[in-house]
């Protein structure tokens, strides 16, 4: 089967990395509560998302075609609160009022809206995924992507085989072909994955929507370097969304914020936030730029450079993390607790320590 030919690149728009507090919503006593919260927020937001849009067109003069929220800007994380209860109190549901909500908010202002939340998947009862999605301007989830590397939380790896019945790999790592080039998410830490971003731009990935929760420095940071990095050696745009804090927790509200970014192909910070909620991370995307860069022979064409084959038996006989951790012999899915995921990675490092691996 022939794939289809590429449409015509866009013209160049802006892109907008939304920096704005995430909100816990571990305070609320039930569902109810915390979804109105949730959605009392997502109004908020469309408000701060127009305003913005609007100065930044009138500023530099193209319109805002993709705007990144943060990480679980809607809960924050679930810190202590076990699985199945986070679950059922805050984790949002495919068809719920949420993704609607925010679909709206696409639609009204004609741009791809990405962001990050926890969701439940009905195939997978009593656990959750963190999922980062792209909403298309006629409101419908164009894509979906669930984590695959968490430390405390499911990933589709833990459930890999039944994951894969029902998903396949194109639901593992998908990418949104839209009118404003082919997006894919990383969520958060997985930017300090390379085989993640490698593995969507193998698929045709030319933007990574990055929702991060995470420390802001002058400093160069470990996922400020990988972010550069990520973008150059697959000659993809990426667009870094932080949270400004974290608010309604005893946690210190700035300790996950600043550093929102917009990164060219190139792996050259097109803008920065400081601290604080802002719309100051925005710069413009040329799609027809980064394809030209794609198509065009020499050292610094990485992608076509690659010989994969090289490591494919390298990957294919080591196993570190294991998959279906959360799979019963009767093919049942497992609530694990919180301390499940560091007991695996311990029987992993004890492992690889006997083996001479480490």
């Amino acid at each position: 089967m022939t794939a289809a030919p590429t449409p015509p690149a866009p013209k160049p728009y802006a892109a907008l990395a939304l920096q704005i507090a995430a909100r816990s919503v571990e305070r609320q006593p039930d569902r109810a509560a915390a979804s109105t919260q949730m959605l009392a927020m997502i109004a908020e937001i469309g408000a701060k998302l127009r305003s913005s849009a609007i100065f930044i067109q009138q500023y530099g003069g193209t319109p805002v075609r993709l705007a990144v929220l943060p990480e679980y800007f809607l809960t924050s994380y679930p810190g202590r609160i076990s699985i199945p209860d986070f679950a059922e109190k805050a984790a949002l549901d495919m068809d719920g009022p949420e993704y609607a909500a925010l679909g709206e908010i696409a639609s009204a202002q004609n741009l791809h809206l990405a962001g990050n939340a926890y969701e439940r998947d009905p195939n997978f009862p009593g656990i959750y995924f963190q999922t980062s999605f792209v909403i298309a301007p006629d409101g419908r989830v164009a894509l979906r992507y669930r984590r695959l590397n968490s430390m405390f939380a499911p990933t589709p790896h833990d459930v890999w085989s039944k994951y894969l019945d029902i998903y396949g790999i194109d639901g593992v790592f998908p990418v949104a072909h839209t009118e404003i080039g082919n997006i894919a998410a990383i969520a958060s830490e997985e930017i300090l994955y390379p085989e993640i971003a490698r593995a969507h731009a193998l698929r045709g990935a030319e933007i990574f929507v990055h929702s991060s929760s995470e420390i802001g420095s002058p400093l160069a940071t470990p996922k400020q370097i990988a972010k550069r990095a990520r973008a150059f050696e697959n000659i993809a745009y990426v667009v870094s969304a932080n949270t400004a804090g974290i608010e309604g927790t005893t946690m210190p509200l700035a300790s996950a914020d600043g550093n929102s970014t917009v990164i060219d192909y190139k792996g050259n910070p097109l803008s920065e936030s400081n601290s604080g909620e802002t719309f100051t991370a925005f710069a413009d995307i040329d799609i027809a730029a980064l394809r030209a860069q794609r198509r065009k022979p020499g050292m610094t064409n990485f992608l076509a450079r690659q010989r994969l084959d090289l490591f494919a038996p390298v990957y294919a006989a080591a196993t570190h993390q294991p998959a279906n951790s959360l799979i019963e012999p009767d093919g049942t899915v497992r609530q694990p607790d919180r301390d499940h995921f560091l007991r695996v990675q311990e029987q992993v490092i004890e492992r690889l320590s006997k083996e001479g691996l480490i």
